[in-house]
């Protein structure tokens, strides 16, 4: 039984509508949460007992060389490869074009040889012009943020701590710019390791690269600290050390993912909602979660203080965000009726009438926080099956596909797509990267590569061509006269009972934001910082304020 089947038996609160949750607007107001990818990952490592230890150290003088970072669980090992480099400054860059880094990275399943690591030496600092093998699950690189990294090691050097304004400014030591996966350039694909129960969940290979790549920033710097202050220098302090993340830059590519994965999305949509249902449906506020819905509060009130944005829209949505946290702080010490009837209920439809999106989604966050009892075993309802349902009925009529279109897809019918600025926006991938990439449909040229990721565009075009066609004829008649729209009679097939599956917005719209899609899948992922760069790139942190692997058990 699915976790949307389970749904109405579970709770009395009906869960969100999707025509309110699945809008770019509040997707693009998203919050990281206790359900997040990298929290399910460390509540796993802990909970297993995986321990942790670094078998290689082989850093020069000049922060050259290569390491080991071991992940040893219940029955399998992984290993996080590192290779440092000495980067000019002036080869430092963002962007994915780039060809070299200050670190470069693999994981590998297993433990690797003398052998393996030397093959790896030969591809992994080459990034795509290498080859990695299905021994590997993921490849990536990162840069130094070079202030704050310069800052640390130079404090560390002279024997003291640095400077925690300068921590909280950034945020981070090194800033990933890619961690592949899924059988890119040589990897595992998906399907090999998806019955790993520790790898079930979406992107736990990924998250373990990234928080092992986290304590090689921190190594790396207390290695050169070491180097240039010899015995003058300390340690990083663990409670600076906490507030370090892994700083992450990441673009357009990660953007058709949720229109691509429906199934996907369904679920992780499903999993959230549910988890806030089941707390508001709770009949009373039990004291220790009191406790920790408070430590959560206060705890996003200074990350919201130390949370920096220089893109307008962002700039807006922090100020949103620090007024709704001073309004949920206020309401929750004199207007909450913790002993009433469903407090959280009371507490969610009080934010609902004078909250933001912004403070809304946080709140959910908030509420979810200390309710690990209740929502964590929804964790295991992540992943989908996206063959499911993959075949076409073309026994099914054209009278039943109509029906659910007028259910499942009526939100479409609010966009004009005879309105150039409703389409004004094509997506494709670009040539030399193979990355995705936004067109503008009046002024560029390319069309003829256009990605299949207007949804609600292709839903009206299907609706369009059904005109006519009896009802009581078979959807294979229709299709062997319009073969066109067999991706979207596929996709409405499958996607049938699933509230939450498709992005109810037109994403071709002159307006649409990509930073809204980015931000709803980063969030899953556990991402907070969230900085555009513009409406087409971000930077974030990943595992900012969660344990160090030597700490992992404390």
């Amino acid at each position: 039984m699915t976790i949307a089947e389970r749904k109405d038996t579970e709770t009395t609160i009906p869960l969100r509508d999707p025509d309110c949750v699945m809008r770019l607007l509040r997707m693009g107001s998203a919050h990281p949460m206790r359900l997040s990818f990298l929290r399910v990952l460390l509540r796993r490592l802990k909970a297993e007992g995986w321990r942790f230890d670094r078998p290689l150290w082989e850093v020069d003088s000049r922060g050259v060389g290569r390491a080991v970072y071991r992940a040893r669980g219940p029955e399998r090992t992984y290993c996080l490869v590192a290779f440092a480099h000495d980067l000019p400054d002036e080869m430092r860059s963002d962007r994915v074009i780039a060809t070299a880094w200050d670190a470069t990275f693999a994981l590998v399943d297993g433990e690797p040889t003398t052998r393996d690591l030397d093959r790896l030496a030969a591809n992994v600092p080459v990034q795509e012009a290498g080859r990695i093998s299905a021994r590997e699950l993921c490849l990536s690189r990162a840069n130094r943020s070079v202030r704050l990294f310069s800052h640390v090691v130079d404090r560390l050097a002279e024997g003291r701590q640095p400077d925690i304004a300068e921590i909280d400014a950034v945020g981070y030591l090194m800033r990933t710019t890619a961690v592949y996966g899924s059988g890119k350039f040589g990897a595992a694909d998906r399907d090999q390791i998806a019955d790993r129960p520790e790898l079930q969940a979406p992107f736990q290979a990924e998250m373990l690269s990234v928080w092992l790549i986290r304590a090689f920033t921190v190594d790396i710097a207390e290695h050169l600290a070491r180097v240039k202050g010899g015995d003058r220098a300390v340690p990083l302090a663990r409670d600076l050390r906490r507030r370090l993340g892994v700083g992450n830059s990441t673009g357009l590519g990660m953007a058709p993912f949720l229109v691509r994965h429906p199934r996907l999305l369904n679920n992780w949509i499903t999993v959230r909602e549910t988890a806030l249902a089941r707390v508001r449906a709770l009949p009373a506020v039990d004291p220790s979660a009191l406790e920790g819905f408070l430590a959560a509060l206060a705890s996003a009130t200074e990350n919201a203080r130390s949370w920096h944005s220089d893109h307008p829209a962002q700039i807006a949505k922090l100020s949103q965000l620090r007024a709704d946290l001073a309004c949920i702080a206020d309401h929750v010490a004199t207007g909450w009726e913790k002993d009433g009837h469903r407090p959280w209920d009371a507490l969610w439809r009080w934010a609902e009438a004078r909250l933001s999106m912004e403070g809304q989604e946080c709140l959910v966050s908030l509420m979810l926080e200390p309710q690990g009892a209740w929502i964590d075993d929804l964790s295991d309802h992540l992943h989908a099956d996206e063959e499911a349902g993959f075949a076409i009925d073309g026994a099914l009529t054209v009278a039943r596909l109509r029906d659910v279109l007028a259910r499942d897809y009526g939100w479409v019918g609010r966009f004009d797509f005879d309105d150039p600025a409703q389409v004004a926006r094509f997506w494709y991938v670009s040539e030399e990267k193979l990355e995705p990439r936004l067109g503008n449909r009046h002024e560029e040229a390319g069309q003829e590569r256009e990605q299949p990721l207007g949804i609600a565009r292709a839903i009206r075009d299907l609706a369009a061509a059904l005109e006519g066609w009896p009802e009581d004829g078979p959807v294979a008649a229709f299709l062997l006269r319009h073969p066109e729209h067999r991706h979207m009679v596929r996709r409405i097939q499958m996607l049938q009972g699933l509230s939450y599956a498709e992005i109810r917005d037109n994403v071709l719209d002159h307006g649409m934001l990509p930073i809204d899609i980015l931000r709803c899948k980063l969030a899953f992922f556990g991402a907070n910082r969230f900085d555009p760069r513009s409406d087409r790139w971000v930077r974030i942190s990943l595992f900012q304020g969660q344990p160090f692997p030597d700490e992992l058990a404390g």
